[in-house]
């Protein structure tokens, strides 16, 4: 099934490029509920980037369906895979599993911490991963991606609101004091990342996939009003929890065995980001 987290009519639309073309068939259906041997027959790859987003909905009684989505699904897709004869097995992991590092640029062996439930699931799937490749020899791989950004971002994330305010000129609402700082990557470098680790990423590993493009919220919000030729107006939230204060990543270890090398910068793909949005809007 397609979260309801955001709309799904937004993921079938995104799919409707990909139909017709050689060799894709979409099926959709829970995967705590499908044939998941059947579905892994004569597949070479699987990449996992199924589960329910976001850091600051997690909590309560919201927390079950990220269990269900994040945890169990991750557990009953590494079952069928043992018994698939897989090449890899490319989990979506995030830097939430990080939460509040102790150093920067943070490498892949720093102490996970986790500040939010969200993270904490995320974490129990790398650890899932880990688990059947060393007992079960499942070619299993997990990415830590960091902020991806880019065209069709999901529509509650930081750029997307963002950027739809300043074109209705509309104050940006911001969590906190806008002095978070991250390591956004473009979502262009993160699906070569995810390709590479799919064709040569070492089983039972993991690597951090950011962008190096390190800017705190209000320089996004600077860079978006110098796109869009507005003075966007900044209207200040409370902090919300499980919101990690500063992420910064080292893509040595990604760099040395998967090839992995970010090209684009953040104001190129903010500026590919609002383009895609302008074309939305004439559409």
């Amino acid at each position: 099934r397609l979260s309801s987290y955001y709309d799904p009519a937004l993921k079938r639309a995104n799919l409707l490029s990909l139909e017709g073309s050689e060799g894709f068939e979409s099926v959709e259906g829970d995967l705590n509920e499908l044939d998941l041997a059947a579905l892994l027959e004569g597949v070479d790859v699987v990449f996992h980037l199924a589960g329910q987003p976001g850091v600051r909905v997690s909590w309560g009684s919201e927390f079950q369906i990220y269990l269900d989505d994040n945890v169990l699904s991750t557990q009953r897709l590494l079952e069928a895979a043992r018994e698939a004869e897989l090449e890899r097995f490319v989990l979506a992991s995030s830097s939430s599993v990080y939460g509040d590092a102790e150093s920067f640029p943070t490498s892949e062996d720093a102490k996970p911490a986790p500040v939010s439930p969200y993270g904490v699931t995320k974490l129990a799937a790398e650890h899932l991963c880990r688990l059947y490749a060393s007992n079960f020899g499942v070619p299993a791989v997990a990415l830590r991606y960091f902020t991806i950004f880019g065209p069709r971002q999901r529509p509650d994330m930081a750029f997307q609101r963002f950027l739809n305010a300043a074109l209705d000129d509309e104050p940006i609402q911001v969590f906190g004091d806008g002095l978070q700082e991250r390591d956004f990557t473009y979502v262009g470098d993160a699906v070569a990342a995810t390709i590479a680790a799919g064709e040569r990423g070492t089983p039972g590993a993991v690597y951090n996939i950011a962008g190096g493009n390190h800017a705190t919220v209000l320089d996004v919000i600077e860079t978006i009003g110098r796109l869009t030729g507005k003075a966007p107006e900044v209207s200040y939230r409370d902090a919300v929890a499980g919101d990690a204060r500063k992420t910064g990543a080292s893509v040595d270890l990604a760099g040395k065995e998967l090839g992995y090398a970010p090209s684009v910068s953040l104001e190129q793909g903010l500026e590919r980001q609002l383009q895609q949005i302008e074309a939305a809007r004439r559409a």
